[in-house]
């Protein structure tokens, strides 16, 4: 039975992926989601394949002829703005930046869970339906204006530094998944990897009092050891 919150017309996925008994395994997470997927086993393949209008891409990071990231690159290039989860083996932090900075909108190491798995592809999904222009990330009752820098809660406006602003948005992007603290340092403040910085702890600290104060939710979590998720969770 399909998955009722996508249940708003045909949708349809393209898996690139050359083992044959993970390929069957992700079109069978993807069927009781009401998703109808098309397999490819070649990279070269798969990016022609991919530009034919999908509304999801599940692509492998290393295959034969491109590799995945190049793939997901090439259609950034082109403008090609579908949802990509990237699927792979190398599960390190740094692999997962890698794949989020060439332009995929998820990344899940292998071996996964079923479950989150397709957690994350419904995630991306209702990602892709609700934002109503670039400009603007929704997160549940948040709302982020990019280009005017404004923040509100339930209608409610935050006023947040410009450090903060860029933190909140980063995190928006991703929302649903673990966004690395090295991501963060990169992106907000333009550093590479530093153990010993305690920066990105603490201005999450000051921003999560002022997104979640009032509220009956917190929006942002720590993922120990890992990062940070944006996802409304009740107050315990």
């Amino acid at each position: 039975m399909a998955d009722p919150e996508l249940a708003l017309g045909a949708i349809r996925a393209l898996i690139i992926e050359d083992d044959p008994v993970m390929a069957q395994h992700i079109s069978g997470l993807l069927q009781p989601l009401g998703i109808t997927p098309d397999l490819v086993a070649e990279g070269v393949q798969g990016l022609k394949a991919a530009a034919r209008g999908y509304n999801l891409l599940i692509i492998d990071r290393m295959l034969p002829g491109l590799d995945g990231l190049d793939i997901v690159a090439r259609l950034r290039a082109l403008e090609i703005e579908t949802p990509v989860l990237i699927v792979s083996a190398l599960g390190r932090a740094s692999n997962t930046v890698e794949g989020l900075e060439r332009g995929a909108d998820d990344y899940i190491s292998k071996p996964f869970s079923d479950d989150e798995f397709q957690a994350r592809v419904r995630a991306l999904l209702r990602r892709a339906r609700r934002e109503p222009s670039p400009d603007i990330l929704l997160v549940e009752d948040l709302e982020i204006r990019i280009k005017a820098r404004t923040v509100h809660r339930s209608g409610q406006y935050l006023a947040l530094s410009p450090k903060e602003f860029e933190l909140l948005s980063c995190l928006a992007e991703h929302a649903g998944s673990v966004v690395p603290r090295v991501l963060l340092l990169e992106r907000v403040w333009n550093l590479r990897f530093d153990p010993q910085t305690n920066v990105v702890d603490v201005h999450v600290s000051r921003l999560r009092s002022k997104l979640d104060e009032g509220f009956t939710t917190r929006l942002i979590h720590n993922a120990r050891g890992e990062g940070y998720i944006l996802q409304a969770r009740p107050v315990d």
